[in-house]
This record gives C-alpha cells, sequence and structure tokens, in this order.
C-alpha cells in the first residue's frame, strides 16, 4: 500500500515521501496516528504544496540538534551503583539512568534517542551515543562508580 509520510521516521524515510508499507501497517499504525496519509491523488497534490514547510521543519529541526550537540559535547555522566564481587553491579545503568543524570545537569534528552546496545554492569567509562536527528548524532562519556 503507498502512502505519503506526514513526520520523518527513521525506519522508512522523510516527511513529505511516498513509500510502500503492508496495508496491515498503514491502515493499524501509521494512518491512526497522524503519521502518513494514503496515497490519493488529493493527498499527494496536498504534501506538494506543504513540502517547502516540511523544509523549513526539516532545517529548523537540525539547527536545534546541532545547539543540543553542542551542549552535549564534553558532558560527563557519573552515576553511582550498588556494587557485589568483582565489580559488577546488583543493577545495571539504562538510557532511563543516564537520561535522569542527564536532567539533573539541565539538558533533556530522550532515552528513546540513546543508542545503548546492552546495559552496563561493569564500572568504569563508557561512550553513549545520542542521536539528535538522522544526520546529527552525540557521544556523550558515562562514568560508572560504586556508591559510597
Amino acid at each position: 500500500m503507498k502512502v505519503v509520510l506526514t513526520q520523518d521516521m527513521e525506519s522508512l524515510g522523510l516527511g513529505g515521501e511516498i513509500v510502500n508499507v503492508a496495508k496491515g501497517y498503514a491502515r493499524n499504525y501509521l494512518i491512526p496516528r497522524g503519521m502518513a496519509l494514503e496515497a490519493t491523488e488529493q493527498n499527494i497534490k496536498l504534501t506538494e504544496r506543504q513540502r517547502k514547510n516540511i523544509e523549513i521543519k526539516r532545517i529548523k529541526a537540525k539547527e536545534e540538534a546541532l545547539k543540543v550537540k553542542e551542549r552535549l559535547s564534553g558532558i560527563s555522566v557519573t552515576i553511582a551503583q550498588k556494587v557485589g564481587e568483582e565489580d559488577k553491579l546488583y543493577g545495571s545503568v539504562t538510557t532511563m539512568d543516564i537520561a535522569e543524570q542527564l536532567e539533573k545537569q539541565g539538558i533533556t534528552v530522550e532515552r528513546r534517542r540513546m543508542v545503548l546496545d546492552k546495559p552496563i554492569k561493569t564500572l568504569g567509562d563508557f561512550t553513549v551515543t545520542v542521536k539528535l536527528h538522522p544526520d546529527v548524532s552525540a557521544s556523550i562519556k558515562v562514568v560508572v562508580v560504586p556508591e559510597a
């Protein structure tokens, strides 16, 4: 089924593009959530008229992402966790913990934007990538220390 995307979607494409997706995915997920419109002649013409606005929004989003990247450069997050034998953590450090610590420093980043292959389960220094925009990503340093 062909649909016109109304917003940028990392897995499908950019807003305003016509993409081919499964019928169920379009009817049950994309269209009800307002992420896409059925690719009828009328909707395609409407999207063509709105293309300039979409481009302006995309440029603004990239500029904002660059500003956040600038703020994140050089940021270090220290997280204290309970430690067992051989410096293994009782729990693990997840993107939610990192997002909380960033918020305490005055920077709000959605935890879904953080790329963490697996939860951190040992002490040490780690680098976490934050995907702010399809073209912009930043790295933050996460230091896991034992709880006093």
